[in-house]
């Protein structure tokens, strides 16, 4: 009986997804993009990094769909190897900052007191200061690099996740079941973890889902700047700063990886506002 309840919320969740044409329309995109970074290899027709001078700044062809940049490189294959960056940057950072932000609101909004004062002055301070300006310094600091900007887009959005689970604590922590978790002995780590946590999952779903996509453009924009990838990887960022000066001659050089960068955002925005509504349990 107990399992009831549970699964009749996950069908009615379900039933709220495929009903949603923003879910539909953002989850077949995403799905598209890892199809793309899965078969790269299979889909690409040339080497993304292999330069060939003689080639440079080719029109769109049988040989080269969408042309090729300043250096002679295939865009359409640079564009198919650089979804498995820009997934594996969104997914990395936000699995991190998600999993330190979990534990620093949890911990700030369980025990209360001194505690919570101090990691959240913390994460004030932290969002006093723009995103990408904090990205920018910390990338700065660490040097120049897809890993450092990774680095720096995680620490970026601790404070968003740290702040939404610490809401949802102070909340469930006065709920009736914690307290008599509490009275039959149970420790803070196994209240914590199999009563408070599963109760405050639902807005960090959707605002990891919302992240991932915030974290790719994040880190296009850092790449853009020349603070990203290194030169020549086929990241999407880093394609739109190579060949700006190239727009003239090769305007797919620069609208391709825009135009990759804009609907993979799009498509975890919009499955983000569908979870969003689907998970609310007043929207029926």
């Amino acid at each position: 009986m107990n399992d009831t309840p549970i699964s009749t919320g996950q069908h009615n969740i379900i039933r709220k997804l495929l009903r949603h044409r923003s879910a539909t329309i953002g989850a077949s995109i995403i799905l598209f993009f890892v199809i793309v970074a899965i078969f790269a290899p299979l889909i690409a027709t040339h080497d993304p990094m292999k330069a060939e001078i003689a080639d440079r700044l080719q029109g769109r062809s049988g040989e080269h769909y969408l042309g090729t940049d300043g250096t002679g490189r295939d865009v359409f294959s640079r564009i198919v190897y650089g979804s498995r960056i820009s997934l594996k940057v969104g997914l990395i950072a936000i699995t991190f900052s998600l999993g330190l932000g979990t534990l620093f609101g949890a911990v700030a909004g369980y025990y209360g007191g001194w505690l919570d004062n101090v990691v959240m002055r913390v994460m004030d301070m932290m969002l006093a200061m723009p995103s990408i300006l904090l990205a920018m310094v910390i990338v700065t600091i660490l040097g120049q690099s897809l890993t450092n900007a990774i680095i720096a887009v995680s620490i970026v959005y601790i404070p968003q996740y740290a702040r939404i689970l610490r809401a949802s604590v102070l909340k469930v922590r006065e709920l009736d079941y914690v307290t008599a978790a509490k009275v039959i002995g149970a420790s803070d780590i196994r209240i914590l973890l199999t009563t408070v946590l599963p109760n405050c999952l639902a807005p960090l779903i959707v605002q990891a889902t919302l992240g991932i996509g915030a974290a790719i453009l994040d880190a296009a924009g850092l790449s853009f700047l020349g603070l990203g990838a290194e030169v020549g990887v086929p990241e999407w960022g880093a394609m739109l700063n190579e060949n700006t000066k190239h727009i003239r001659n090769a305007p797919l050089a620069v609208t391709a990886p825009g135009i990759a960068i804009f609907l993979i955002v799009l498509g975890f925005n919009l499955l983000g506002d569908a979870l969003r509504d689907a998970l609310d349990p007043q929207i029926d």
